[in-house]
């Protein structure tokens, strides 16, 4: 806990056995809001709550071996109970290996003086053991092209920066292999590679994957030429270990009308088209991709979010792939889910963005996972996974405003979230219908009227967990929402609560960082202090609850922006 936090309004009353020891400060403000009350029903079970925010990415692998990648791997990697996935950019892209803003390289394929392929697994490697030693999986993706494969190498090495034409970053390492036969021995050497040094089992529980938004230009060839290089990367994928996972496409934006055909013509392509291969109808795919962003800007000042536009881009994405009979099973993974699309463009110069560094980005993420779900459900699809495409930016100002979840090894109020996210146990349970906002209308409108106040809700045997959160859209003061979460089918008679918050107060480096005069050199005391203040806190201490004919109620004020877990254990 930390000195500077004040007492909180928060009281937990067993309905007819009274208030059980919480200091009562009701601000005046919060006595005119009228109570949100949120039904959780403990013994209606909804199914596994699968761990599809255990999922990161980031566009410079050469971070991930880093002092400040390999801290925060470290701590993404402890919050939670299953082994997180990680998805990388460039792990074929020729060069040094230097990190730098939207750029990596690892040189794993060039050729000597007669063309001769040669191969190198010293970088690749490197990054993939930085994610095993941590008991986390990669996403291999399979891309970009290599200098010597590329049908127009140069220029090739970009040095992007922000404020530059984002255009900039499409180069040689966009276009299509002058040579789809080397291009299949470099992906069957890479999988037989990780094979024979990691072993079958554990290549085995690895995605492969072939590029990365190719609807736009990270790809320069044409939809078919895509579609071809799949065909050659799934044979030789398959080839090296035949129950190795591929999938694609990861296009961006279902939405869009460009994303939508090229989607459509993928899809028709590994279901009844011609394989460029093996000449015979169809195509490997074990799983699908596709990403979803959300549009924030600046309105009056005011940075306004647009989570409306991120959820149409699942839901468009699910309509498509549950429109497939055989392939409406498969597991999908939106390889990217996020707020908007740069993570590396700076708020400084894009203002819209200045909802990363505090508690704005934290409620977007707890109110946008819950929904998907809800969409996943909706269309009866197999959602595995949600790609948040954040990480951290080595050696930059602290809270520059990158879309990032550490800052020089300072985890930022987002992180919180998915430490939340990794305290919920089990399957979901139902959270009573009948609130200002279910998905059907974030999705058709966003947040834009009342303040979306919900909760995400699960439970095993011995536990359960109530994330609530306070979201809207506009980054404006409002008064704190009075909640009453009202607990039914609790098995035990007697639970243990403990209260977790992200707030302005709680689990916020960032409010820490403005306090100390934001520093642009903290000393290391400093640097403790934010360290500390980064992890996730507790509002108060843990209460024991009454619990009557399996009912509890948990009565709390929730500032805009803020999120809560409630977690229960019984005996």
């Amino acid at each position: 806990m930390h000195h500077h936090q004040r007492p909180s309004w928060l009281s937990i009353a067993a309905l007819g056995l009274g208030l059980l020891g919480f200091p009562a400060a009701p601000c005046p403000a919060q006595t005119t809001e009228k109570t949100v009350r949120i039904a959780v029903d403990l013994s209606t079970d909804k199914g596994p709550l699968k761990p599809i925010w255990a999922w990161f990415g980031y566009d410079e692998p050469n971070y991930t071996y880093m002092k400040d990648g390999k801290k925060l791997l470290t701590e993404i990697s402890k919050l939670s109970k299953v082994p997180v996935n990680v998805r990388v950019h460039s792990l074929l892209v020729t060069g040094d290996g230097e990190a730098a803003l939207k750029w990596g390289s690892t040189n794993a394929y060039t050729e000597d003086a007669s063309g001769k392929p040669v191969y190198d697994w010293t970088i690749v490697d490197r990054i993939f053991d930085t994610f095993l030693e941590r008991g986390m999986k990669p996403i291999a993706q399979i891309g970009f092209m290599p200098e010597a494969l590329s049908t127009k190498p140069q220029p090739y090495r970009h040095h992007w920066k922000p404020g530059d034409n984002y255009n900039d970053i499409y180069t040689g390492w966009a276009y299509p292999p002058n040579d789809y036969a080397k291009w299949s021995e470099l992906v069957y050497q890479w999988v037989n590679h990780s094979v024979q040094k990691y072993g079958r089992k554990e290549v085995e529980s690895w995605y492969w994957e072939l590029w990365n938004e190719p609807n736009i230009s990270y790809w320069k060839g044409t939809t078919d030429e895509y579609i071809k290089l799949y065909d050659y990367t799934a044979d030789a994928v398959k080839r090296a270990l035949p129950t190795a996972k591929i999938g694609g496409p990861e296009v961006t934006g279902p939405g869009s009308k460009g994303s939508y055909t090229f989607f459509k013509a993928f899809m028709d392509h590994v279901v009844h088209g011609k394989n460029y291969v093996t000449g015979k109808t169809g195509s490997p795919i074990d799983f699908i991709t596709f990403h979803a962003k959300g549009a924030p800007k600046v309105v009056n000042g005011v940075v306004q979010m647009n989570m409306g536009t991120q959820l149409r881009d699942i839901d468009q994405g699910f309509q498509i792939v549950a429109s497939y009979p055989t392939l409406k099973n498969l597991p999908i993974i939106i390889g990217e889910s996020d707020p908007e699309g740069c993570a590396a463009c700076s708020e400084d110069l894009h203002p819209q963005n200045a909802y990363r560094n505090g508690t704005m980005y934290s409620s977007y993420t707890a109110a946008s996972f819950a929904r998907k779900y809800d969409l996943a459900d909706h269309y009866g699809v197999n959602l595995a996974g949600a790609v948040t495409w954040a990480f951290e930016f080595e050696n930059q100002p602290w809270f520059r405003g990158f879309r990032d979840l550490a800052t020089n090894g300072v985890d930022k109020p987002v992180l919180n979230v998915f430490r939340m996210f990794g305290m919920m146990p089990g399957n979901r349970v139902a959270v009573e219908k009948g609130l200002a906002y279910d998905y059907q209308r974030v999705r058709d409108e966003s947040v834009r009227g009342e303040a979306d106040v919900n909760a995400l809700a699960s439970k095993d045997a011995k536990s359960a967990a109530v994330m609530v959160w306070n979201y809207h859209d506009d980054n404006l003061p409002a008064p704190d929402a009075p909640v009453s979460v009202v607990l039914t089918g609790i098995p035990g008679k007697r639970v243990i609560v403990h209260h977790y918050r992200i707030d302005q107060q709680h689990s916020n480096s960032y409010e820490v960082w403005k306090k100390m005069g934001s520093p642009k050199a903290p000393t290391p005391a400093q640097v403790a202090e934010l360290e500390k203040a980064g992890q996730l806190q507790e509002l108060s201490a843990p209460q024991p609850v009454q619990v009557d004919k399996g009912r509890a109620t948990l009565n709390f004020s929730l500032p805009r922006q803020g999120v809560s877990l409630l977690t229960l254990v019984w005996n």
